[in-house]
């Protein structure tokens, strides 16, 4: 599969990327490597084309087309924009792509992509840390030196004008994107869809992390094996890959949102929230939350909800029936009194009688056992869930009330601060009465609820009052299915039981009547 990866540079001195991508550099620090006579050494394969410039004098050309339209004189202009394609390591094996091939596909590309740019188009075929995957660097002149006919992604005025700078918007990286996509499967190599967020989402950095932690890992678990020692870990993981082995263990054991949370601190002291309609996780060794979409599409709030949803369908999908009862003409006065009332009874009855039926066979209820066990496990279902709401609106009453003392005591501590260090406190006390009073009042009920002294910031406070309340409202929708649920099932059983009982007679007890 080929992926693209886009790096925007601020650097004046073109220079610098003409020679990483024709010199040897080390990865790890980054300088070029020489030999013994302190040249720098030209990396054993490349293929190098230039675009609307001379490959050689690159550097030069960029400098004089940003003096003749007079950009890229600040530093904080983008100077270049730095593209790289990396094909799928078996299309070397399996596909026959060579560096030559993957340097002539790129170069049209580029003409496709990048028209009136000076560009220069360098492929590599020694990948990264010696992995042997191919890949082409494409990096670009931020302005653009020859006029181009307009095209459909470009979304900022003048874009295609001589002299404007290149904007590289979603739009257009999407367009890119599509466009390898389209040449991979002309050509009959692995591709994936670069345009769906990626499931598991690794960014260059936490490649590179993950390299260089798992590298000083083996380190020094080379000193503890020479120690006569067993090293208590060989793989190096990254916080946000620990994040994302301790969301798949909790969610496959979860059902609801509330219980992933809770199995997630208390196995992994990772704290989760739900926050604008995104998951944020705080990893115990950080201070600043992870989105979901630093993660991945499966570790976000949509996968994981739909997740739960599979596991526990019955509280969150249901849908209301609508069933009535059946009416028993034999007490009902007013079909006693009028026979028309009693035929127009007759014929409701008949037809909530094959609703029941319908009903009963949908949802494969074989006997009348089967149907009242349904029915009683749905009431304690509806009894457990109306529980745990009330449990949930008294910590939200007391989260609201931490918010409520915490932010008077912080509002009123200036005062107090000053009320110690007055020469007269009775004096400025009976001047500042109200604020010492709310201030002595939020430390007081502060010291009886936080005996430890630790009290929890205001934002924390906001932030679990804020997940609470969604917990709230998704355990509210539940007891609303659960309630349609029951309120169902006992219809359907009143209704099976006057049924049965029209129709078996009372000495016929032998077995229990199939549905």
């Amino acid at each position: 599969m080929a992926i693209v990866k886009h790096i925007k540079s601020r650097n004046a001195n073109y220079s610098d990327a003409l020679n990483y991508l024709i010199f040897q550099h080390d990865e790890s620090t980054g300088k070029m490597i020489l030999d013994e006579f302190n040249r720098p050494l030209r990396r054993d394969e490349l293929y190098v084309d230039g675009l609307n410039c001379n490959p050689d004098t690159f550097d030069v050309e960029c400098y004089e087309c940003n003096e003749h339209f007079k950009k890229n004189r600040s530093r904080s202009e983008i100077k270049s924009h730095h593209y790289i394609i990396s094909f799928d390591p078996d299309d070397k094996s399996e596909c026959g792509l060579t560096g030559e091939k993957a340097q002539a596909l790129s170069l049209e590309l580029a003409k496709k992509i990048f028209p009136g740019y000076q560009a220069l188009i360098v492929t590599h075929t020694d990948g990264h840390n010696g992995s042997g995957n191919i890949h082409t660097h494409i990096v670009i002149n931020s302005v653009r030196k020859e006029a181009v006919r307009r095209q459909n992604y470009m979304d900022k005025p003048h874009e295609e004008i001589a002299g404007y700078k290149h904007r590289s918007t979603n739009k257009f990286l999407n367009y890119f994107k599509k466009e390898i996509m389209d040449m991979c499967i002309q050509e009959g190599l692995h591709q994936v869809d670069l345009l769906s967020p990626a499931e598991t989402k690794i960014t260059q950095a936490e490649y590179m992390a993950q390299k260089s932690g798992q590298k000083k890992l083996e380190e020094t678990n080379k000193k503890i094996i020479a120690d006569g020692l067993k090293p208590n870990a060989t793989m190096f993981q990254t916080q946000k890959q620990e994040l994302r082995n301790a969301i798949e263990e909790c969610s496959s054991h979860s059902k609801s949102f509330q219980e992933f949370q809770s199995l997630l601190f208390e196995k992994y002291q990772i704290s989760v929230i739900a926050e604008r309609g995104r998951y944020r996780y705080l990893h115990p060794d950080r201070d600043k939350r992870i989105t979901e979409k630093a993660l991945g599409t499966q570790y976000g709030k949509e996968h994981l909800e739909q997740l739960f949803l599979r596991k526990d369908p019955i509280t969150i999908l249901y849908v209301r029936s609508h069933l009535r009862l059946v009416v028993d003409l034999q007490k009902n006065v007013k079909a006693m009194q009028s026979p028309g009332y009693a035929h127009r009874v007759k014929i409701s009855n008949l037809q909530e009688m094959a609703n029941t039926i319908i009903y009963v066979q949908e949802h494969g209820y074989n006997t009348q056992t089967e149907l009242k066990s349904a029915f009683s496990e749905s009431q304690k279902q509806l009894d457990q869930a109306t529980d745990q709401l009330m449990e949930m609106n008294a910590d939200l009453k007391s989260i609201n009330r931490q918010i409520h003392y915490t932010g008077q005591y912080f509002a009123q501590k200036a005062i107090y601060t000053e009320f110690l260090k007055a020469k007269n406190k009775g004096r400025f006390r009976k001047e500042h009465t109200a604020e010492i009073q709310a201030y002595e009042e939020a430390r007081d009920w502060l010291k009886s609820f936080y005996p430890d002294g630790k009290m929890l910031s205001i934002k924390t406070l906001k932030e679990q009052k804020a997940s609470l309340q969604e917990q709230i409202d998704q355990q509210k929708s539940s007891i609303r299915s659960l309630k349609d649920l029951t309120q169902d099932l006992r219809t359907v059983d009143k209704n099976v039981e006057a049924i049965l009982h029209n129709q078996v007679p009372k000495k016929q007890k032998t077995r229990e009547p199939e549905l």
